[in-house]
């Protein structure tokens, strides 16, 4: 009563409160208005739940419900030749459209396509070539499935890799293209997960869906043992690693026993992993081993006689964002192990096994089990629904406009919506830079590596600049990335390469959606193959920049993730801690115990695991033993292998 602020009918009212002239119910019109003021979703949520109803999405797609589409399904094992059918159907007809998950898979029919005579034009979020001298679009183009048009009829269309319709990032797109694409006849080439779904999405369409089955070209046989030592390693032999730390430490290694090895990760453009791939394959080239993360399932043809599993662990994101450590799933198993003895290599049977002999019976459980049945389908708000949104809600910022959206939005149970975390992360990263809503839509739907720091930053950039209207030309952009760029020296710079290599695939991907502000293009693209060339020199002489970062304390390889690999197995566990102390080969090595009873000692299980070699082992006993009788550093003294050099053991080294 005593508040100057308050307006003069609210005052009123509490007066007559007091005086008991009025209820306190009389309050709640007040409350009402107040409320509908904070949060002016209340004003409107009934229009609200009319736009963000995600419910039908078939009739989304008006070309397509217009005619009656011929669909097939063909499921089958990886290296089954379920695509190579899909793909004659593709070259035979008089116009068709590829949708494949990977720039790689699109370059490659592409590639396949133009060498049959068949014109066929390449469209990814980074790159579009047209085939025909006048600039004319071909009747055939091969395009990653974000890029695929819902509007433009076809003969026949394939979707490769449908069972990533249940993506929790990306199957939104698989969705799109399987209800939208306007094609007399769609291919679906994927495993037989996805048959019941596809199905009954196809019901709600009226369409019918024929399942074609195919078997694996050639046998493959998970071995009754595991690999146990780098010591065993064959030509044709590919590790799989889930961290790169484990792909570093490892390459180490094989080095170490005389070795050569190619090496393929994720975050390598795709040039250096075609390069990597050729040289592994090359029948005259010395390097006869792979390192590699599941980045080899899809999108490379790799000449692999046995698959071997480093680890079962890969680390994860959930629908709700979450990081989980878990077993890998049974179709990434079989997905990853189907890449040995292919039909098309030279090693006709393939062969699957494990690093760890603990790991071998879980191995075989996981790729007996069943897949599990897909149940739904990824979908995604579209830039005009989030505008629709923005129209209700002016004040709103974009992040908490795709929150309140997907609160809001309701989907059928064969549907979820996509997880938007990558979406509100840059939203929130370029929410202070004035842009249109739809400009700023497409900035935040960029694909970039929200880990790599420097391309955050330039997304940054890249906004700021063209809020000001200032376009971002060839030599602005060599100056931003410091250009020419060093081969690099350690590990790190090749990371910081890597991350360059995303911003120029960055630059690209805007250039097409912003052509005035992103002009050079074509000059970015040739800048970006020079770089993709000193990545690749650098990745061939991987082992050097890793052991030049572990002397220089760049890169601290874990004892190959040992834990990590027991964490499978209860039986590894207390072996983990006892072996805590021991580092990798060149790392810091713990005294080695005294054997005791029937046990083996820590130095022969270390030797039986590939960590030490008996030449090692030697040199650390003369290490040991001098250290002993000089009387000096008693406490755990901290040694080097063989060829590197001493260095005192640091406390918080473990």
């Amino acid at each position: 009563m005593q508040s100057h602020s308050l307006d003069v009918d609210i005052h009123i009212i509490l007066n007559d409160i007091c005086f008991s002239a009025a209820h306190v119910d009389d309050l709640f019109p007040f409350f009402l208005r107040h409320a509908k003021q904070i949060f002016p979703v209340l004003e409107c949520k009934d229009d609200l739940r009319k736009i963000s109803d995600l419910r039908i999405p078939p009739n989304w797609y008006p070309e397509a419900r217009a005619i009656q589409r011929k669909i097939i399904f063909h499921s089958g094992p990886t290296n089954s030749g379920k695509t190579y059918h899909a793909i004659q159907k593709y070259l035979s007809a008089k116009s068709g459209v590829y949708c494949g998950p990977l720039k790689l898979l699109a370059h490659e029919i592409f590639e396949k396509s133009n060498a049959a005579g068949v014109p066929c034009d390449l469209v990814t979020g980074e790159e579009r070539v047209t085939v025909e001298p006048d600039g004319k679009q071909a009747a055939h183009v091969a395009c990653t499935v974000e890029m695929c048009s819902v509007t433009t009829p076809y003969e026949v269309a394939v979707i490769d890799e449908i069972q990533m319709i249940k993506d929790p990032a990306r199957g939104w797109a698989w969705t799109r293209a399987l209800l939208g694409l306007c094609a007399e006849e769609v291919h679906l080439c994927g495993e037989s997960a996805a048959i019941d779904l596809v199905t009954e999405l196809m019901y709600t369409t009226g369409e019918e869906v024929e399942v074609r089955n195919y078997k694996r070209l050639t046998p493959i046989s998970v071995l009754d043992h595991a690999l146990e030592s780098l010591d065993n390693l064959r030509p044709g032999d590919c590790i799989v690693c889930f961290s790169k730390n484990d792909i570093y430490s490892v390459s180490r290694q094989i080095e170490i026993r005389g070795l050569e090895s190619a090496v393929i990760y994720g975050s390598l453009p795709p040039g250096t992993k075609l390069a990597q791939a050729k040289k592994f394959n090359d029948p005259d080239d010395p390097c006869k081993i792979l390192v590699a993360t599941d980045a080899i399932g899809m999108g490379l043809n790799l000449s692999i006689r046995r698959i071997i599993f480093y680890s079962l662990i890969k680390p994860t994101i959930n629908e709700k964002g979450e990081k989980e450590i878990e077993p890998i799933t049974t179709s990434q198993a079989l997905q990853i192990a189907g890449r040995a003895g292919r039909f098309s290599s030279k090693y006709k049977e393939g062969e699957v096994t494990t690093m760890n002999r603990e790991d071998l019976n879980l191995l075989k459980e996981i790729l007996n089990r069943p897949v599990d049945p897909i149940k739904a389908a990824g979908l995604h708000p579209t830039a005009e629904q989030i505008e629709m949104f923005a129209y209700h809600l002016p004040d709103t910022t974009l992040s908490n406009l795709i929150d309140i959206f997907v609160d809001f939005s309701q989907v059928d149970g064969q549907y979820f919506v996509c997880n938007m975390d990558d979406f509100k992360f840059s939203a929130e990263l370029i929410q202070h830079i004035p842009l249109s809503l739809r400009v700023r839509y497409v900035f935040c739907t960029a694909p970039i590596n929200k880990k790599q720091p420097f391309v955050c930053s330039s997304l940054l950039q890249f906004a700021r600049q063209y809020s000001r209207n200032e376009p971002l030309t060839f030599s602005w952009l060599r100056r931003y990335i410091k250009w020419p760029l060093l081969p690099p020296k350690n590990i790190k710079d090749l990371m910081d390469l890597e991350a360059v290599h995303d911003v120029l695939d960055l630059y690209l991907w805007l250039s097409y959606r912003f052509i005035d502000m992103f002009p050079d293009a074509s000059l970015i693209r040739d800048l970006q193959k020079e770089l993709d060339g000193i990545i690749q020199d650098g990745v061939h002489n991987i082992t050097k920049l890793i052991k030049i970062s572990e002397s220089h304390k760049l890169l601290n390889l874990e004892s190959l993730s040992a834990e990590n690999r027991s964490r499978l197995s209860g039986t590894l566990k207390s072996q983990a801690r006892r072996v805590r102390g021991t580092k990798t080969v060149g790392s810091k090595a713990a005294e080695p115990p005294v054997p005791s009873g029937g046990e083996k000692s820590l130095a022969s299980r270390l030797v039986q695991q590939g960590l030490l070699t008996a030449d090692m082992l030697k040199q650390l006993e003369k290490e040991w033993l001098t250290q002993r009788t000089d009387g000096k550093e008693r406490t755990e003294p901290g040694t080097y292998s063989k060829g590197t050099r001493r260095k005192k053991k640091e406390p918080d080294s473990d």
